[in-house]
């Protein structure tokens, strides 16, 4: 269960209203060509994609593992982190929806990169800048995400859901850096849902938090489970 949350909040943080028009500009940026130049060197643009992908996930992982080593220290209070970090999750929530507006978490914090370093090497490092100074497109969502991570079990099982969050936010990516013609034609037509991206998102942090707080997060996993045809569940 917390890897599909973690999974959907990927995709929610690249469709965000303040990230996904960057997108085109982001590839642009990468490789330094133009869209008809993307179209002919596909494999180049792919390439490009993954070494900004690996940027920012090993920032994302490096933030998951931290989440994880403070939820061990805390492992005699786990009930009690629970449910402190499902008020977060609250409180992320409503942010997303727009019903709390802290001025520290409006005001934009990024690092502008005026050229990128050269090569494949220059692309991981403007992920790595992405991921770890780009907020606060995806400054609430990951919030939410890293709080999940710090009430789960395990510094592994932290690190792989950070993991699984940049693999949401990666794989439409990729897909967009070898078709960027066609992510074009397709953002038109979506521009106008944009809106609901964040919507969405503060629903579910807001769902995840009460059910940490009123410790019921592990029944909606059961109950999930329940749904899982036996024939697959054995086979996993």
């Amino acid at each position: 269960m917390s890897f599909a949350v973690a999974f959907a909040a990927g995709l929610l943080s690249f469709l965000s209203p303040c990230v996904l028009p960057l997108i085109p500009s982001y590839v642009g940026f990468l490789t330094g060509m133009t869209v008809e130049e993307v179209q002919n060197r596909r494999g180049t643009a792919a390439l490009h994609g993954l070494w900004f992908v690996a940027g920012f996930t090993l920032v994302f992982v490096l933030l998951g593992a931290a989440a994880s080593a403070v939820g061990t220290l805390l492992r005699d209070y786990q009930q009690w982190l629970g449910r402190a970090g499902g008020v977060l999750l609250i409180l992320f929530g409503l942010y997303l929806l727009g019903v709390l507006q802290p001025k520290f978490l409006i005001r934009e914090r990024r690092i502008n990169l005026a050229h990128k370093p050269l090569g494949y090497f220059g692309s991981g490092v403007v992920g790595f800048t992405f991921g770890a100074a780009w907020t606060p497109c995806i400054g609430p969502i990951l919030g939410g995400i890293l709080t999940l991570a710090a009430t789960q079990a395990g510094l592994a099982r932290g690190i792989a859901l950070l993991a699984v969050y940049a693999g949401g936010l990666a794989v439409p990516f990729l897909v967009t850096a070898v078709a960027l013609d066609r992510f074009l034609v397709w953002f038109q037509r979506f521009r106008p849902y944009i809106v609901w991206v964040d919507r969405i998102a503060g629903g579910m942090l807001i769902v995840l938090g009460i059910l940490l707080v009123t410790d019921n997060f592990t029944l909606l996993a059961g109950y999930l489970q329940g749904l899982t045809p036996e024939g697959l569940k054995r086979r996993l």
